[in-house]
């Protein structure tokens, strides 16, 4: 049986995980930089990290039975943009990678990567981008016919945009603000789903740590393309559940907050396995934990686009709740701690 009061998660591991995650850039399909961070991590860990052609990488420890294999995601991917068309003055226009509401990120600072390794930032405005000068300042829908990048350069041309390496096709991050707090709230962009990514290398350390073994062989998988609904389209064929850690949505028709894990029964495709879910709860509920068990809308999972795809898994899913979801995001180190636990919870008491 886990102790936390005994055995505690290493909260500042956690924190500096987090932090580390999501200050690098990993807009859906930009790989180059996160992949080689979260490798060092894993060896640092203790572990070597396989990938495949999704780019997927997985972390595989070895179980107390090696009758079945279970796998925990989390994706590495975030929101961000990609440079569709190259005006004649120079503007960069682009179009979302996810769902990702242009109102939240206007007047925000973003990088350009281009596929030659370089970088530029930029300014991401409305056209009509100041009162002073334009009638429809505050009322121009902020959509991709009317948002753009000014480059931080002196630019005056297309011609001069792509003197410098940039093409259609680049990848724009988005500067994610990172900052926590000293009584434990975490804002920022990408919480989702770096904060869950975080807590699964957490519950690798802990079992580390501690001597602990999951029940079972337990892939960790990090995925590259969760925001755009096919990140666990591919699973090895030998796993036979999938639990992803990923964020719970705060509204009005739900339960969970930001100190607490939050168990999904249905996202906007399906409900998730019952059977699984209802072991997440009991285990939930065994550990003491402070959780709350909802059904989203407008929300998917891996594990959705992993049975989505065909794959013959148990499915479910869990994770910290987070306020603002794909805009400044809010949460609490101890709904990031409530996650770990149920990680922990069900790699080694799984039945």
């Amino acid at each position: 049986m886990l102790d936390f009061n005994t055995c505690k998660i290493d909260r500042e591991y956690l924190v500096d995980s987090m932090r580390k995650l999501i200050e690098i850039p990993s807009p859906v399909s930009y790989y180059e930089e996160i992949t080689p961070a979260v490798e060092k991590m894993a060896g640092e860990l203790g572990y070597s990290l396989s990938c495949d052609r999704k780019r997927t990488l997985y972390l595989t420890v070895e179980g107390e039975e090696s009758s079945k294999t279970v796998m925990v995601g989390a994706h590495l991917d975030t929101l961000g943009l990609i440079v569709r068309r190259i005006d004649s003055d120079g503007s960069l226009r682009v179009r979302p990678l996810g769902g990702i509401p242009f109102t939240s990120i206007e007047g925000e600072t973003v990088t350009v990567h281009t596929r030659q390794g370089k970088k530029y930032t930029g300014l991401l405005v409305c056209q009509s981008h100041s009162t002073h000068v334009f009638e429809d300042a505050r009322t121009l829908e902020r959509n991709e016919e009317t948002v753009l990048i000014r480059l931080d350069e002196k630019i005056g041309s297309r011609e001069d945009v792509l003197a410098l390496g940039i093409d259609n096709g680049d990848i724009v991050s988005i500067e994610p603000r990172f900052r926590y707090l000293p009584n434990g709230y975490v804002k920022s962009r990408f919480i989702d789903d770096k904060a869950g990514v975080a807590a699964v290398l957490a519950a690798v350390k802990y079992m580390r740590d501690y001597g602990i073994k999951p029940r079972y062989r337990t892939i960790f998988a990090f995925s590259f393309y969760e925001e755009i609904n096919h990140g666990g389209a591919y699973l090895p064929k030998e796993v036979e559940e999938f639990v992803a850690v990923d964020i719970g949505l705060i509204g009005p028709d739900y339960n969970g907050n930001e100190r607490s894990v939050s168990i999904c029964a249905k996202d906007n495709f399906s409900p998730y396995d019952r059977g699984l879910t209802t072991r997440l709860v009991r285990t939930a509920k065994k550990l003491g934990l402070s959780y709350a068990v909802d059904v989203y809308y407008k929300y998917g999972t891996d594990a959705n686009a992993a049975v989505r795809a065909g794959n013959n898994v148990y499915a479910a899913a869990f994770g910290m709740g987070c306020y603002c979801t794909h805009g400044m995001e809010r949460t609490h180190i101890t709904g990031i701690e409530e996650t770990v636990k149920l990680i922990l919870g069900y790699v080694t008491e799984s039945l």
